[in-house]
């Protein structure tokens, strides 16, 4: 599509990019400055996203990459389109929404295993206003999961962040002209990219 959902913030990164650290920043930021905003984040909270982080993401039980791949778009068909709690139903209410991922997660994380077409076909969905790449080599990305000390996730690999980060290269080749599009080194500290992104956003 080539609709564009205004007052959607999109943030984009590989684990351990800072992503959700940025998130948290910038609506705090925007909440200073009155803005009525809503922190968000994919997969939902919704009972298919639970299902994606229970199940799935947490290795505790697997399926085909297809099937997980539908299961995103299925959790992203609800995000967008459901009718009291959607992305569409918030901001008509005059919301501001900052989303710790959207689409181009799956197109580049799903597109290690399968194709960009059959993934563009399951989400055909609108471009954000903004989107906001947060560019952290996987080295660093995997340091920091490893000091979080958790357990790690299904895709927290370097040889599979190493091809999700050349799928955000292909999906940003693709990206809206519409879209006001933001690359940031993640490699800066949080301060400084923080004061780089309001100031994009504003």
């Amino acid at each position: 599509m080539s609709d564009i959902l205004k007052n959607f913030i999109v943030f984009e990164g590989l684990d351990g990019a800072g992503t959700t650290t940025q998130c948290k920043l910038l609506y705090e930021n925007l909440k200073k400055l009155g803005k009525d905003v809503i922190l968000d984040a994919e997969p939902t909270p919704s009972p298919i996203g639970k299902l994606i982080r229970s199940e799935y993401l947490s290795k505790k039980n697997s399926t085909t990459p297809w099937a997980l791949a539908l299961l995103y778009a299925a959790d992203r068909e609800n995000h967008v389109n459901n009718s009291k709690t959607g992305l569409k139903a918030l901001i008509d209410n005059g919301k501001t929404i900052i989303a710790d991922r959207y689409f181009y997660s799956s197109l580049a994380y799903q597109g290690v295993n399968l194709p960009d077409e059959k993934l563009r076909l399951i989400n055909d969905f609108e471009d954000p206003e903004v989107v906001i790449y947060i560019d952290t080599p996987v080295d660093e990305c995997l340091r920091r999961i490893d000091k979080r000390g958790e357990k790690k996730e299904l895709f927290e690999k370097k040889d599979y962040l190493e091809k999700t980060r050349q799928g955000f290269e292909r999906a940003f080749k693709h990206i809206s002209k519409n879209v006001k599009f933001l690359r940031i080194d993640g490699n800066l500290d949080a301060k400084t990219i923080s004061d780089m992104i309001l100031k994009f956003v504003l």
